[in-house]
């Protein structure tokens, strides 16, 4: 399977590393082929807290990730997301916002949204933010 290079990361802290075609913010369903396997399966998006797509599998763990924004201007709307779990993460969304004024995610209209990440040297190209996954999104000026 040709494909994005992603870590699905599951709400109950285990992952999968694989690849998987495109991805909508309105899927209710992922299909990932794990690195290593020939057969893929599916996932309901409501079971992950995030798609990661990366790099590399590896990662680096010695790098520190940044959360400040960049003085140069980026696409996208600067936004801060606080996950269920305490993690956050400081981006740039993708299109316009999936949910309705004061932030509050509409879960019937969309399962999630695309962040690029302020660090340009993470691991991480983009993320699928799982909506049902956040418990806070602030827009950052």
């Amino acid at each position: 399977m040709a494909g994005h290079k992603v870590i699905l990361r599951f709400m109950d802290g285990n992952l999968i590393r694989g690849y998987i075609a495109d991805l909508s913010p309105l899927d209710d369903f992922v299909s990932v082929e794990e690195d290593g396997l020939s057969e893929s399966q599916t996932i309901a998006i409501d079971e992950l807290k995030a798609i990661f797509f990366v790099k590399t599998f590896e990662g680096n763990s010695s790098h520190s990730e940044k959360k400040s924004f960049l003085t140069i201007p980026a696409p996208g709307k600067k936004i801060f997301v606080r996950f269920k779990d305490g993690e956050s993460m400081t981006g740039y969304l993708e299109g316009d916002f999936p949910w309705e004024k004061g932030f509050f995610l509409d879960l019937k209209k969309t399962n999630g949204f695309f962040l690029r990440p302020v660090d340009t040297e993470s691991n991480n190209l983009k993320v699928f933010v799982v909506a049902a996954s956040v418990s806070d999104v602030t827009s950052v000026r």
